[in-house]
C-alpha cells in the first residue's frame, strides 16, 4: 500500500554498482538483532516481485525457518483483505465535487490525457475509465500509474515479498501480525498536503517510461545499502521533505518499541519483521 513512498523518489541506481546475474537468488538486505535469549531478524521488502526473484537467498530462508513468528507492516488478514481497497478509494474520492483537471496543469492534463489513451484497455478491465480516474485525489490516480506501469514490467503484488513470506507463515502455522493498520497507511498518503500530490502525480506521469523501477527492483535484489540510501532515500528526503518525515521517519519511530518487546520478552522465541526495505535505511 505504501508502494508511493518508493515510487515518489526520484533516483538513479549508480551504474557501477553490483547487479544480479540471470539465475542468482536475491539477496535482500537483512539485520538480526540478538539479546541473551532471542533474536529479531530485520528483512528489507518489495512489494511486487517476479517470479525469477524466487527463490530467496539461503539466509532469508534460514531466518524463516528459525523464526517462530512473523512481523509485517499490517496483518497477512488485512494485507488480503479485499475491503482495504475499498477503504483506500472512498479515501481517495475528491470531496467537493470538482473533476481531478481542475487543478492540474495544462501539461499535466496532456500528459494524463495520453497515459489513459494508451491503457485504455488495461482501465477498462480495472473499471477506471478516464472519467472515473476524475472522480480521485491526484495521490491515488498517480498510485495507479506508477502500480499499473509496474505491472506492464511483470512485477506482480501478489509475488511481493510481504504477500509471500505471509504465505509461507500460514501454510507453516506461524503466528502473523501487523505492525499498524490499513486505515492508518491508508491515512499517510490521504495526508499528503496538494503540493506534494501534484507533485507525485506528475512525475508518474513523466517517468512513467523510464528505467527508474528496474533500476530499484536491481538495487533491491543486490541488497546494496549505500546505492539505495544515496539514491533513493535522500532524494525523497530532498523532494518530499514532509512525505518522507511522516511515513518513514514518523513510522518506524512507532515501530520501534514495539520491534523491541519482541526481543526483550521472556522467552526464546524468535521473530522474523519484513517492512519496506527503505524503512531499513
Amino acid at each position: 500500500v505504501l508502494l508511493a513512498a518508493l515510487i515518489a523518489s526520484t533516483f538513479a541506481v549508480n551504474a557501477d554498482s553490483p547487479m544480479p546475474t540471470a539465475g542468482t537468488p536475491p539477496v535482500p538486505l537483512m539485520w538480526k538483532v540478538s539479546d541473551a535469549d532471542n533474536s529479531v531478524y530485520l528483512l528489507g521488502s518489495f512489494h511486487l516481485l517476479k517470479p525469477a526473484d524466487y527463490p530467496l537467498s539461503k539466509d532469508v530462508d534460514a531466518a524463516f525457518a528459525d523464526a517462530e513468528s512473523l512481523v509485517f507492516e499490517m496483518s497477512p488478514e488485512e494485507m488480503s483483505s479485499p475491503t482495504l481497497g475499498m477503504q483506500m478509494g472512498q479515501a481517495a474520492m475528491r470531496a467537493d465535487g470538482t473533476p481531478l483537471n481542475s487543478e492540474l496543469s495544462p501539461e499535466t492534463i496532456k500528459l494524463l490525457d495520453a497515459w489513459t489513451t494508451e491503457n485504455d484497455a488495461l482501465l477498462q478491465s480495472m473499471g477506471l475509465t478516464p472519467q472515473v480516474l476524475q472522480m480521485f485525489e491526484p495521490w491515488f490516480v498517480g498510485l495507479t500509474i506508477s502500480i499499473t506501469e509496474m505491472t506492464k514490467q511483470g512485477l506482480d503484488p501478489k509475488l511481493g515479498l510481504d504477500a509471500n513470506l505471509a504465505a509461507q507463515a500460514a501454510k507453516a502455522r506461524k503466528p502473523a501480525t501487523g505492525l499498524e493498520t490499513g486505515v492508518q497507511q491508508i491515512a499517510f498518503l490521504d495526508g499528503m498536503d496538494k503540493d506534494e500530490q501534484l507533485q507525485f502525480l506528475t512525475e508518474a506521469l513523466s517517468q512513467s517510461k523510464d528505467a527508474e523501477t528496474a533500476k530499484l527492483h536491481h538495487a533491491w535484489r543486490a541488497g546494496n545499502a549505500k546505492v539505495l540510501w544515496d539514491d533513493m532515500a535522500v532524494e525523497m528526503k530532498k523532494d518530499y521533505p514532509r512525505l518522507y518525515q511522516r511515513i518513514n521517519v514518523a513510522r518506524n519511530d512507532a515501530w520501534v518499541p514495539k520491534i523491541e518487546k519482541r526481543l526483550t520478552a521472556a522467552g526464546t522465541d524468535d521473530a522474523l519483521v519484513v517492512v519496506g526495505a527503505l524503512h531499513l535505511l
